[in-house]
């Protein structure tokens, strides 16, 4: 598969953000950001020590590199016939209930030889290298609801709780919990002039996280050219820089204004993008990454305001050292169609490349946004306002799976 698509449908953005802001946009720039290495390098004064009780360097099966990794880890699971058969009698189960999707569970959606198996691989995701992929499901096999209620129930078993990734209002008042979202190309002359994110276009998407512990992504067709999934270990990364730039890590490590996109109260909020977590009796010591660049630099339909205070030269750097040091290391999973893919999202960080679709073959991915409490690392305290919005108070009747792609919330203009 080609991995060199980068089509781009829609501009980086549609004005250059707030006064101030250094000449930095969603698309990296590798001759801008060598210059400004070069700049700051030159200008001296940089820290040579790392914040106080940082990790010279981290250890583990979280630190791997794509080039190698696949010598000592092989991330893709294959679920055999006697699996599979045991995935669809639990599909005839869940819909002999009657229920609305928001009741898929463990205990709805059963899976008692499989089970152990997915919680190995929960662990996995937490203690051990911090993704797998799971190969074998035949989307071609069932209708669309039926494979997000397959999608739904294995995710069931490697985190239960799943995450609200919109919210609306049904016209009785009650409310609506998006928890499935999809990830597909809407661009064209009807939706351009609203999309502020580059997952409904066929643009490469950049390194960033998502929100929440888990993230997973389950294609239901791919795409006819690119759009291959990377992977990069936070770990082997903080480790490059801890070696030989300590100083971004200070940069990575102060507030940052980050935007927050249609919310009407709040335009941005501060707070760091690496965070220290010390070794505690029960946790080993841990560094946590969670950003995404279009917060930062704006998207299409979703510049950054001019109300947002500008990123700082020494910011612009540091962005784009995470993504170019993100392609150095990553690692591309081969995602094919049917492959259901799980990453822990505090400590991998995750990227697209562009793609081209045709009349025959679409890309389309649903997404998950997942916990498991049994699993979880300790959530951030400056990220604990955005976990409850995603984890706390929707219950079974309130979440929907929607079965068509539409522009969510966060990632248009409204």
């Amino acid at each position: 598969m080609s991995t060199t698509v980068t089509s781009l449908a829609t501009p980086a953005a549609l004005v250059a953000g707030p006064p101030g802001q250094p000449d930095i946009s969603y698309a990296p720039d590798f001759a801008k950001y060598q210059a400004r290495v070069t700049r700051h390098l030159a200008q001296g004064n940089l820290k040579t020590t790392l914040p106080e009780n940082f990790p010279e360097k981290l250890t583990g099966d979280l630190v791997w590199e794509g080039d190698t990794l696949a010598e000592t880890y092989d991330w893709t699971y294959v679920l055999n016939e006697e699996q599979l058969a045991e995935v669809d009698a639990a599909l005839e189960h869940f819909k002999s209930l009657g229920l609305p999707l928001g009741h898929i569970s463990a205990d709805t959606f059963p899976l008692p030889n499989l089970h152990p198996e997915l919680r190995r691989l929960s662990h996995e995701l937490h203690h051990g290298h911090g993704f797998f992929v799971i190969r074998g499901v035949n989307v071609e096999s069932h209708t669309r609801e039926e494979n997000i209620i397959i999608y739904a129930g294995i995710s069931s078993h490697i985190g239960p709780k799943r995450g609200r990734q919109d919210k609306r209002t049904a016209p009785d008042g009650a409310p609506i919990d998006v928890v499935l979202a999809h990830i597909k190309d809407l661009s064209g002359a009807r939706n351009n002039a609203s999309i502020g994110a580059p997952s409904y276009t066929a643009d490469k998407q950049v390194f960033h996280t998502d929100s929440g512990d888990i993230v997973s992504l389950f294609a239901l067709s791919t795409a006819e050219e690119g759009g291959a999934s990377k992977l990069a270990s936070t770990w082997r990364v903080y480790n490059e820089l801890a070696k030989t730039r300590p100083d971004l890590i200070h940069t990575l490590t102060e507030d940052w204004a980050v935007e927050i996109f249609n919310d009407p109260n709040r335009q941005f909020v501060l707070r760091p993008l690496i965070f220290h977590q010390p070794a505690t009796e029960s946790s080993p010591e841990r560094i946590l990454l969670q950003y995404a660049r279009r917060s930062l630099v704006g998207f299409g339909a979703l510049p950054r305001s001019e109300k947002t205070p500008p990123l700082t030269e020494a910011q612009a750097e540091a962005l784009d050292a995470l993504h170019f040091l993100g392609e150095k290391f990553c690692v591309s999973t081969g995602f094919e169609k049917g492959d259901i893919q799980y990453v822990n999202n505090l400590a991998v960080f995750h990227a697209r490349d562009g793609f081209r679709d045709s009349e025959e073959k679409k890309r389309h991915l649903v997404r998950l946004w997942l916990r498991d409490p049994e699993n979880a690392w300790e959530t951030p305290e400056k990220h604990l306002d955005r976990w409850a919005w995603i984890y706390e108070g929707s219950t079974p009747d309130s979440q929907v799976f929607p079965l068509e792609a539409y522009l969510r919330g966060e990632s248009h203009k409204s």
